[in-house]
């Protein structure tokens, strides 16, 4: 039977419709898309596909189960290696890991192997009834901190092998940035919801609302009878670009307008939760966090977004397919554009005018690319005499995060970087004994996937450590 060169195409919401709706864009695949798609696969001997997945999932046996209509027997291929396979089957950036590696898609498109994952688990959580068998306890105690990706895989890998796990959440629902930075258009808090619940019906214990390094110490948690400790505590401290104006009413970091919108419910029309809405907004960067950021600018109700990035569309850090969803919805990409000030109302005649301090527009300069910077990326360099003013009423900024100095603060013999990461080995220890870290607590902001493979390493690490103790 010939191939198909093309994958099956994800059915998703019309751009008119969904840019004014929360409601998921992918749709998802049916059952015959999913086995159409699962027959695309050569099923290669060497599986370059699973050296692509930052937690190993055994690609080419879940998609023979898809092939074969046994989608329960593809969700226990996958569960066995990735405790959130609805999560990644969404946000995973599939496209530079497993399915760049893909065979076939060296002649043709690779194999969709996020959207077949995506549809084994959204599968299982509609149709399979029995819970998870709780594995025999060992006796031992971790703690985790933080309900992230990188802490959910850590907290399931070692429930799987027996231990007594606690994963301590600092807000009020588990699921770190997967609930707080996500939109619900691009992953559904319910998916989020399920995914914690069945590390629940593994033994896994969340408690919410627990600052570690306020409420706890780490030393406090071993004290508590934890014998080890995972920080998974993310990168939840936003970089800005310290320039005139960013202390004006209607500057937002991106973490806290999408807090304030995914986690606080701000995009319901019966919420408190005090956010901008409508006017003209401008988001800066050009990162994944800046796509969802803009995106949800125009849900919420602005008659115009841009997307304001200082390189060219090719140097853009975003998804391919963040990038084409925000396009079709109609975001305007201002590129090689950088800010240099955020400008703001003041009546000198009335200290009281309620428009005194809020954003009325950004000063832009344009850019063009230089020689190649310490990463290989040409460099942006400012165009002489080419500021201008683009004319918005709330300004995002999305230009990184930092990992919270708290724990590092309230941590003895816990050693950082410059920017503030933990410092770990190969298999995430860190310098205090008992204490291991992974995600974006260690490398700074990054990928759902590449947090969720340093917890797994960091499960394995600590199961050897303890095991050994």
């Amino acid at each position: 039977m010939a191939i198909e060169p093309k994958k099956h195409e994800m059915p998703t919401q019309a751009p008119e419709v969904r840019a004014r709706n929360f409601k998921e864009v992918a749709l998802g695949y049916t059952a015959e898309m999913a086995i159409g798609e699962a027959n695309r696969c050569l099923n290669c001997k060497n599986q370059p596909c699973v050296m692509g997945c930052p937690v190993n999932i055994q690609i080419p046996d879940f998609i023979s189960h898809i092939k074969n209509g046994d989608f329960e027997g593809a969700y226990q291929v996958i569960s066995q290696t990735s405790s959130l396979p609805a999560v990644c089957g969404r946000v995973c950036p599939q496209e530079t890991q497993c399915e760049s590696k893909c065979t076939l898609g060296i002649k043709f498109e690779p194999v969709g192997i996020g959207r077949l994952e995506r549809f084994v688990a959204d599968w299982h959580n509609e149709n399979a009834k029995e819970k998870p068998e709780k594995p025999a306890s060992n006796g031992k105690k971790v703690a985790i901190v933080g309900s992230g990706p990188s802490g959910l895989t850590c907290a399931g890998d070692l429930a799987k092998k027996g231990y007594d796990v606690t994963v301590y959440e600092a807000f009020h629902t588990a699921g770190g940035v997967l609930v707080y930075g996500i939109p619900e258009f691009r992953l559904p808090k319910s998916i989020v919801a399920k995914e914690v619940d069945t590390l629940r019906d593994l033994g896994v214990k969340v408690e919410t609302n627990v600052v570690i390094g306020k409420t706890l110490t780490i030393d406090e948690l071993f004290d508590m009878g934890f014998e080890a400790v995972f920080v998974g505590s993310g990168a939840g401290l936003p970089n800005f670009m310290n320039i005139p104006g960013e202390s004006l009413k209607g500057v937002y970091s991106a973490n806290e307008y999408l807090t304030r919108s995914n986690l606080m419910k701000a995009y319901r029309e019966d919420s408190t939760t005090p956010i901008m809405k409508g006017g003209k907004v401008a988001v800066v960067g050009g990162g994944n966090v800046a796509m969802d950021a803009a995106r949800t600018a125009l849900r919420l109700g602005a008659e115009k977004v841009y997307i304001v990035y200082r390189r060219s569309m090719e140097e853009l850090p975003a998804r391919k397919e963040e990038v084409e969803h925000a396009m079709e919805e109609g975001i305007d990409f201002r590129l090689l554009t950088n800010p240099v000030e955020i400008l703001g109302f003041e009546n000198p005649d009335d200290p009281r005018d309620p428009r005194n301090g809020f954003v009325t527009g950004m000063r832009c300069i344009k850019m063009e690319l230089g020689e190649p910077d310490e990463k290989g990326r040409r460099r942006p360099v400012a165009v002489p005499d080419s500021d201008f003013v683009l004319d918005v009423d709330t300004v995002i900024m999305s230009i990184g995060t930092s990992p919270n100095p708290l724990i590092k603060d309230t941590t003895k013999g816990l050693e950082v970087n410059t920017r503030g990461g933990i410092i770990v080995t190969e298999e995430g220890a860190t310098s205090k004994e008992g204490v291991y870290a992974g995600g974006d607590a260690v490398t700074g902001a990054a990928t759902v996937i590449s947090a969720m493979g340093a917890g797994k390493t960091a499960a394995s690490a600590i199961d050897a450590y303890l095991m050994k103790k």
